[in-house]
């Protein structure tokens, strides 16, 4: 028996069955008891996940593991999300212009204090994207002869929103690689090393944890350390809130950008905009809003028209991840990473792109075998995995040392289909 299926043999052989199996409207755990335990000990426990992962209607094509684009809404946050577009859409104006804003505000209140921050400086949008992109664009402390920093791990769009307010305010580019492997320490070097290699540097992205990779960067410390170096720091959290338990102050930070359709699990469509109180003067309002004086943080975005419905059912959601237990769910999350990750790192034919040191990773964890580095490469490897084995996965390119499938387990995912997992990365490296 090797070393993956001992792992997963306890009380794990339960969790294949289907999940159909289990009453759609399965009672989750309740706290009773929990707290004589540690996470990780409910972590590993599939009697505790069960009626969990019942309460996601998941497709059995496929094993997804590629929860990294959006999180699956459970079922009861699914069924508010129905009700209030019926709603919505049976009393349309009527109830948007007379009811929604106020029956919104305790939503935007109770999220505020679930992230330790103020109602007045916080401020739904669509995506993280779009909160980022506010910021990058409204940043008005941006001179000439200054530059901006980010890196390769950053994601995609907001590298590109970085490098354009850059051109536009006649600001300089410094772009760094983060070393691979990477220990906790070398991070914080990394960018000690660059911003003293850069003193004209005045705004730095910061990627809570990588899209591409799933490294989980010290922000705290590097917020701090920014700020000795006169730098600001726009953190980019689209993945982390709710993959992991944390608030504002954790980070330190005076820009952020959330999701919520991700690790939260609420209706696409919906994300958040930090802008710490007294730093709210230095994000220009919106092109389509002119305040008198700085005005309110209401100010720095105007989308329009958005999805009512998704919106009034962030409470729902919010529900949801509270009766899981963030701790708890973190703690889930990084032990089915574990399962398949650990059990492959020791195996030179493949590199586990993030550290095991439980401070650089949570859930998401991206992989390369050896010397196939390429997108190619990499699509092919990902079109192996759901060809023949059955295991949806995603490639991700702009990693420095070369592109990478990336791996993100959902509560809805087990042990056996982690164990699935290391046995078609054995046969696909098997095949040479």
């Amino acid at each position: 028996m090797d070393v993956t299926r001992r792992l997963v043999m306890k009380g794990a052989a339960a969790a294949a069955a289907s999940f159909a199996s289990h009453p759609a409207r399965a009672a989750l755990p309740t706290e009773a008891g929990a707290e004589a335990r540690s996470v990780q000990e409910i972590a590993r426990d599939e009697s505790y996940w069960r009626p969990i992962a019942a309460q996601y209607e998941v497709t059995p094509d496929i094993v997804n593991f590629e929860n990294g684009y959006w999180g699956l809404m459970a079922k009861p946050v699914l069924e508010a999300f129905v009700r209030n577009t019926d709603r919505i859409n049976r009393n349309n104006s009527w109830y948007a212009r007379r009811d929604y804003h106020a029956e919104l505000e305790p939503v935007h209140a109770r999220l505020a204090a679930f992230l330790g921050a103020g109602r007045d400086e916080i401020l739904f949008t669509r995506n993280a994207t779009e909160s980022l992109q506010t910021l990058i664009e409204g940043y008005n402390r941006l001179k000439p002869g200054d530059a901006v920093m980010y890196c390769d791990l950053d994601y995609d769009s907001i590298q590109a929103a970085m490098a354009s307010k850059a051109e536009r305010e006649g600001a300089g580019i410094v772009r760094i690689d983060i070393p691979e492997p990477v220990t906790h320490d070398q991070l914080i070097e990394t960018y000690r090393e660059a911003l003293a290699s850069h003193p004209d540097v005045r705004l730095l992205l910061l990627t809570h944890i990588s899209h591409r990779t799933g490294l989980m960067i010290p922000v705290r410390e590097i917020v701090a350390m920014a700020r000795e170096y006169g730098v600001d720091c726009i953190v980019d959290a689209a993945h982390s809130w709710g993959q992991i338990d944390f608030n504002i102050d954790d980070l330190g930070a005076d820009f952020i950008g959330f999701n919520l359709h991700k690790w939260i699990g609420a209706p696409i469509g919906a994300g958040l905009i930090y802008i710490r109180r007294d730093r709210l003067a230095d994000i220009s309002p919106d092109i389509s809003e002119r305040p008198d004086g700085v005005g309110r943080i209401q100010h720095r975005i105007h989308t329009g028209t958005t999805n009512f419905a998704t919106f009034l059912t962030l409470a729902d959601a919010l529900d949801f991840h509270e009766r899981v237990g963030p701790q708890r769910k973190a703690a889930r999350l990084v032990y089915l990473r574990d399962l398949w990750a650990e059990e492959m790192r020791n195996d030179t034919r493949i590199e586990i792109l993030t550290p095991p040191d439980p401070r650089l990773h949570a859930a998401i964890t991206s992989f390369r075998f050896r010397n196939r580095i390429s997108v190619e490469d990499n699509q092919a490897i990902v079109k192996a995995l759901a060809d023949t084995y059955g295991i949806f996965t995603v490639h991700r390119g702009g990693v420095a040392r070369g592109a990478c499938v990336r791996v993100t387990p959902a509560l809805y995912n087990t042990p056996d289909q982690c164990l699935r997992l290391v046995q078609a990365l054995r046969s696909l490296l098997a095949e040479g």
